[in-house]
């Protein structure tokens, strides 16, 4: 419970070298960099995928000419969970919760004319990550960018898929060993980009609160740790190539504290459990999607302006504002626009950027951090009992308190008690709806008319038709055999991709040898 007036004396203990210190210096509590924004704005990333790879193509293209810093790639759901286009599992899906991409030829159609050497490219794939990884870095190559200029983020993170969000195929082992397979790789080949996302977002999206998406994210920080020291990789390198994914909620000073608290607590588990110095907790935030409301939607863009704002303060590395109708729809050209606008005010006209950490040393901000981090501590103890996070996430443990934390937020929001401006406080009548409710200007749902799914299959069998069938069946069955034996298997894995294998055949390849995943009940 926060109180009404803070204080010095809620500081006691409070060691401003030992907690604080000062910018790009252990334990990064006020951020990363020496000199933060003042030198290197955050990179603004706005998250886009639709349709088929032409639609989302020139949504990327007119972002990059609104300003836009990088790009950041949804994908459908047939694609996450390794189902080709024509697959009976994707029917009705394909193209409708991101971009469907089968086979190389869709991933250059995707990119063409983007200069992929230059532009920074983060992907939102996990179960399917070593896959989609493959296919980039092989439409890089062809359109002349070498695999050692490209930049970017693969999610790569599948433990929270398990926890909250669904779009997991393999046991957990399994897809525990492709995260760490796809990690190797990068990091031997792809000097510039980051092997893996550990995502917070997707669970706070689930219903977690603020500590339990610290806690539950540090954790399975923790457990990738764990899982690329028993694969021989060197832990300090290592621990340099993580990034992390925060959502940016309501409560603005609880996120600001959020930030704060997860970096700090990162540096310190990093040295008091794995002998790691100076190692800086990097992240991406967006704001939080489970906010926007469709009722009022206008209401969105003061949510997503406080939201981004706490990010900023918070010390994010790149930024995503989501468009103010997505509650409604797919985002049009015109709120995208709006979301990356956002941005830009907060960048260029706030003067936030021109103050490393502005509101250090509030004493509200420093005590809500001071308790997070205790928050979180508490939580990652209980983890530990539990046998480590990886048994946690089996027994259904994980699950299971945010599954609570969100029915207790619902049931707030039923009884008043939580405030949704335009939902149960502040509503309009019916007859005096706003345009958010009755006149929105989303995109129109891609594959309402079932061309996108035509369209596509039609070319993925195309596609199928051209290639050479035994250079591609004697791919598949060495991505089956490597995944039998103890070797990395994105070798293996780029070989079938240069082979034409789809983003389906190699998942089957390997469903085949390790089986799917059934949720505990």
């Amino acid at each position: 419970m926060r109180r009404p007036l803070y204080q010095a004396e809620d500081l006691a203990g409070f060691d401003p070298d030992g907690d604080l210190g000062y910018p790009g210096q252990y334990p990064f509590t006020r951020g990363i960099w020496p000199t933060m924004y003042r030198s290197r704005p955050w990179t603004m990333r706005q998250y886009s995928g639709m349709g088929d790879a032409e639609q989302s193509n020139q949504r990327y293209k007119f972002l990059l000419a609104q300003g836009s810093e990088g790009l950041s790639v949804a994908f459908d759901l047939p694609t996450q969970i390794g189902y080709d286009s024509d697959s009976p599992w994707a029917s009705g899906e394909v193209g409708k919760a991101g971009v469907a991409i089968d086979s190389i030829e869709d991933m250059e159609r995707l990119f063409a004319g983007i200069p992929l050497a230059t532009i920074s490219t983060s992907m939102t794939i996990n179960a399917t990550a070593s896959i989609l990884l493959a296919l980039y870095v092989v439409a890089a190559r062809r359109s002349g960018a070498e695999p050692a200029r490209l930049s970017g983020t693969v999610q790569n993170d599948i433990l929270k898929e398990y926890i909250a969000r669904g779009t997991y195929i393999y046991p957990l082992p399994a897809g525990l060993r492709l995260a760490a397979d796809l990690f190797a790789w990068a990091s031997q080949h792809l000097p510039k980009w980051n092997p893996i996302s550990i995502s917070g977002y997707h669970m706070r999206e689930a219903g977690a609160t603020a500590v339990q998406e610290v806690a539950f994210s540090l954790a399975n920080g923790r457990a990738y740790l764990e899982a690329l020291r028993a694969a021989g990789l060197d832990l300090a390198q290592s621990a340099r190539r993580f990034s992390f994914f925060f959502s940016a909620h309501n409560d603005f000073f609880e996120e600001v504290a959020k930030f704060r608290a997860a970096r700090r607590l990162w540096a310190r588990l990093l040295r008091e459990q794995f002998g790691l110095d100076s190692e800086a907790l990097r992240f991406h935030a967006q704001t939080a999607g489970s906010t926007l409301t469709a009722q009022q939607a206008e209401n969105n863009l003061a949510r997503t302006a406080l939201q981004a704002l706490s990010a900023i303060l918070g010390g994010a590395q790149s930024l995503h504002v989501n468009g103010y109708d997505e509650a409604l729809g797919l985002p049009s050209e015109e709120s995208a626009r709006m979301a990356l606008r956002t941005q830009q005010i907060l960048a260029r006209e706030s003067g936030v950027a021109q103050t490393v950490d502005p509101i250090a040393g509030s004493y509200y901000l420093e005590s809500l951090t001071n308790s997070i981090e205790q928050e979180v501590r508490a939580y990652l103890g209980q983890i530990d009992g539990l046998g480590g996070m990886l048994a946690a996430i089996e027994r259904g443990w994980v699950q299971r308190e945010i599954e609570d934390a969100a029915y207790r937020h619902q049931q707030a929001v039923d009884a008043g008690e939580t405030v949704v401006v335009g939902v149960n406080r502040f509503t309009s009548p019916p007859d005096s709806a706003s345009r958010g409710e009755k006149d929105s200007p989303c995109v129109p749902d891609p594959n309402s008319d079932e061309t996108v799914e035509r369209g596509q299959i039609e070319r993925l069998r195309a596609f199928r038709a051209r290639r050479d069938p035994t250079r591609w069946q004697a791919a598949l069955d060495r991505v089956a055999e490597q995944a039998r034996s103890a070797g990395n298997l994105m070798p293996a894995i780029l070989e079938a991709v240069e082979s034409c294998a789809t983003v389906g055949e190699i998942a089957g390849s390997l469903r085949k040898v390790f089986g799917e995943y059934q949720q505990p009940s």
